[in-house]
């Protein structure tokens, strides 16, 4: 069944949180700590998404996937206070169960928020990505993302390595959601 693609609520945080920590925990090992993704709560990440849901009105939007009733993946975005390289919104967070990847939903899902950041008035699109997360990179490329920068980053006490990929043309990235599916 093919997922429905909806504007989230604060009632979806915790399935949007179930959602992210079991995405982290399986994208990201080998590439962080065991012992700090198995650490992670789906119950805090709840809280948070609840404060960002519940937000009053602003320039944030979040959308999940979801098939007979249960959040199978989420995106969400936001207008940035300043502009970093040269992009006003960012691609904050993309997220899919493994079932529901490389179907198209990921490029759906990253069109809403695409289309819903231009209609706040965005002109460009930035995302970041752990630079060795190669099928996250690959995806962002598909979907015509040109590599920005990659730089060393500090994440809960983690040295990492970040990658910036950007669109500075969201129209064209908001009508992917209508195109025919990608593979």
């Amino acid at each position: 069944m093919d997922p429905g693609i909806r504007l989230a609520t604060p009632h979806d945080a915790a399935a949007i949180a179930q959602v992210r920590v079991m995405a982290w925990r399986t994208t990201y090992r080998g590439m962080m700590p065991a012992a700090y993704l198995d650490a992670m709560s789906v119950e805090a990440s709840a809280t948070q998404w609840e404060r960002i849901l519940g937000a009053s009105p602003n320039t944030s939007t979040t959308f999940v996937a979801e098939v007979a009733g249960l959040v199978v993946g989420f995106a969400s975005g936001l207008m940035l206070d300043a502009p970093k390289l040269g992009f006003d919104a960012e691609l904050s967070a993309v997220y899919l169960d493994r079932e529901h990847q490389r179907h198209g939903v990921g490029r759906r899902l990253v069109a809403r928020v695409a289309a819903a950041q231009r209609a706040h008035g965005a002109t460009g699109l930035l995302v970041w990505v752990i630079a060795g997360n190669k099928p996250a990179r690959a995806f962002y490329e598909r979907l015509g993302a040109e590599l920005i920068v990659e730089q060393p980053f500090e994440w809960d006490g983690m040295d990492l390595v970040e990658a910036g990929y950007g669109w500075h043309d969201l129209a064209a990235l908001a009508a992917l959601g209508d195109a025919s599916r990608l593979h």
